[in-house]
């Protein structure tokens, strides 16, 4: 029957079609990623312009303020020249000029003290209200000395007498609300490279790429794992370069990133399925099977059961034939020859009235019942086949084993044997007693089985008779692994002949 070799073919033909699915979800899968990847990237250039192009604008408000605090330093210098000028001014008109420059300080606070650090002379101080006005005073000089470095006012009033006076200055209300915009910008662009980061993670850290200044965009858990950080800086340096950033204080900073989780996810989304839809066909192809087992054990035992039924009314009617002839002039040898054959059907139809139930193993002999089946087996096989049984030790071996079923599966393998010899040839059957196993080993030399048939000949249906049920060997497989726990299998076969092994637990 060609049954199992169509079978062999369409389950090579499903695994092509399957494997030629998964390759081509595969590659598409691989298809749409890199075109969400270059889309992402692309999002990613755009946005990491858009921070350069706004990290340029606060570098260059930055340069700006640098240049306003040179100005406002600048002027506060003029102003001290101006009055160092006007205390040894002798020309009036000078003196008024001076007057002029120093009126027109109006907004950078100033404050004047001798070679003693006290304080002779100040402008431009707001005092707020409530506070001393002397220890105010001495807070705000506090402050400039923090500042600014101050001003040298030496003034030479006469050969011998010079005024050792410094001027402390800060900056002036309209610079230090500049500088808090200044200030607001640069954190606000931090902030900005954080929640606008194109969804992707990104870590923002100083020139020297250890300090990490701020992130985005990655698992707050992981964040507090000790090195986190600095391992995900060497993880995106490995996917993309660095943007570099200089602002106000001139010093290089950069931004790493890395792909969006979500691109990551799926990468490998197609591996994950084809691994569930993979394990839910392995389940459903168990089941299946499971399923299958039952129903064809259920029509073995009900056939089974069956043919021991149908067995039984016409063996009970021979039998009490055989005891009618018996009391007849009949040949002996005539009630001899009847006997063997209703002692050979009461055997068929007690096996198959075994089969679906527990058979009773018991402790015997094993080189016996060989030997009582091979016997059997001579008179009714061609007479050019030579059964020979090897049995290495004289002393005989006892295994748990049903003689009955065990003898069964015996005859179906040299019936198999002589038909595969066409009937001349030669059997040999050989026991090997083990410490936990025997092994019985039954060699014809037919022409052997091909490869991809060794395992379907125990299939049920399996033949190459032109009529037969191809039971046989399915039956026998499963009364050695289902009833007696063991093995059958063809150890070997060529074109010299075949070699079944059946092994027993001891």
């Amino acid at each position: 029957m060609n049954i199992y070799s169509k079978k062999q073919q369409w389950k090579l033909l499903l695994a092509a079609i399957a494997m030629l699915i998964v390759l081509s979800s595969l590659w598409y899968t691989n298809i749409l990623v890199n075109k969400i990847a270059n889309q992402e990237r692309e999002q990613v250039k755009l946005w990491a312009g858009a921070i350069q192009n706004k990290a340029t604008l606060v570098n260059l408000t930055g340069v700006l303020f640098d240049k306003i605090s040179k100005e406002e330093r600048n002027r506060i210098e003029i102003w001290a020249e101006a009055t160092k000028r006007i205390i040894t001014s002798t020309n009036q008109d000078a003196t008024n000029f001076y007057l002029q420059i120093i009126g027109k300080n109006e907004t950078i606070p100033v404050i004047v003290t001798d070679e003693n650090e006290k304080i002779i002379n100040y402008r431009n101080i707001k005092f707020e209200k409530g506070v001393d006005s002397t220890k105010f005073l001495l807070m705000q000089l506090d402050s400039m000395k923090k500042t600014h470095d101050p001003i040298d006012l030496s003034i030479h009033v006469t050969k011998k007498i010079t005024w050792n006076h410094k001027l402390y200055y800060q900056d002036s209300e309209i610079f230090s609300e500049l500088k808090r915009v200044l200030d607001d910008l640069i954190k606000s662009f931090i902030s900005e490279i954080v929640v606008n980061s194109a969804s992707v993670p990104v870590i923002y850290t100083d020139s020297t790429q250890q300090t990490i200044i701020a992130h985005g965009n990655l698992n707050p858990e992981d964040v507090v794992t000790p090195n986190y950080l600095e391992k995900m800086i060497e993880q995106m340096r490995g996917q993309n370069e660095p943007i570099p950033i200089t602002l106000s204080n001139n010093n290089m900073q950069y931004i790493f990133y890395k792909d969006s989780d979500l691109l990551q996810q799926l990468k490998y989304y197609p591996f994950f399925q084809f691994g569930i839809i993979g394990i839910f066909i392995l389940i459903a192809y168990y089941l299946f099977s499971t399923s299958r087992k039952v129903e064809q054990n259920q029509v073995w035992v009900g056939m089974a059961k069956e043919t021991a039924h149908q067995l039984g009314t016409p063996l009970s009617s021979l039998m009490a034939w055989v005891e009618y002839l018996k009391t007849k002039a009949i040949e002996p040898s005539t009630i001899k020859e009847l006997t063997k054959d209703i002692d050979r059907l009461e055997t068929i139809t007690e096996r198959f009235s075994k089969i679906g139930s527990e058979p009773k193993l018991e402790k015997s002999n094993l080189t016996e019942t060989i030997n009582h089946s091979v016997d059997y087996l001579k008179v009714r096989i061609s007479k050019k086949v030579e059964i020979t049984t090897h049995f290495y030790q004289s002393i005989p071996v006892f295994a748990q084993f049903n003689a009955s079923l065990l003898s069964w599966v015996l005859e179906n393998i040299i019936k198999n044997a002589v038909d595969a010899m066409q009937g001349t040839g030669k059997i040999d059957i050989y026991v090997i007693n083990q410490t936990q196993f025997i092994y019985i080993d039954i060699s014809d030399s037919g022409t052997g089985i091909s490869k991809n048939k060794q395992k379907t000949i125990f299939e049920p249906g399996f033949t190459t008779k032109k009529r037969g049920w191809g039971l046989g060997l399915s039956l026998s497989k499963r009364i050695i692994e289902n009833y007696h726990k063991g093995k059958i299998f063809v150890k070997q076969s060529n074109e010299k002949g075949t070699t079944f092994r059946i092994v027993l637990n001891k």
